[in-house]
């Protein structure tokens, strides 16, 4: 019982985790807005990598698109 109670907080995690690429790509998208105090190659390299968190996501590797959404966020300061 412990061990398939174990299992759906795995999934159920897991399933919340690939959920949040949407959030974090609204929260660039609002930061960028805001018209952040970056340099056109910053911009350039921010634009990029929330373009590959989409793409990723949408390819299901959730991973790999929350990895490119946190370095846009970080060349963000959010």
């Amino acid at each position: 019982m412990k061990i398939l109670v174990a299992g759906l907080l795995a999934l159920t995690s897991a399933t919340v985790f690939a959920h949040n690429c949407p959030n974090e790509m609204k929260a660039i998208d609002a930061k960028i807005k805001m018209e952040p105090k970056v340099t056109a190659a910053e911009l350039d390299k921010i634009m990029s990598l929330r373009a590959d968190g989409e793409k990723h996501h949408k390819a299901g590797k959730h991973d790999e698109s929350m990895k490119a959404l946190g370095e846009a966020k970080k060349l963000l300061g959010i």
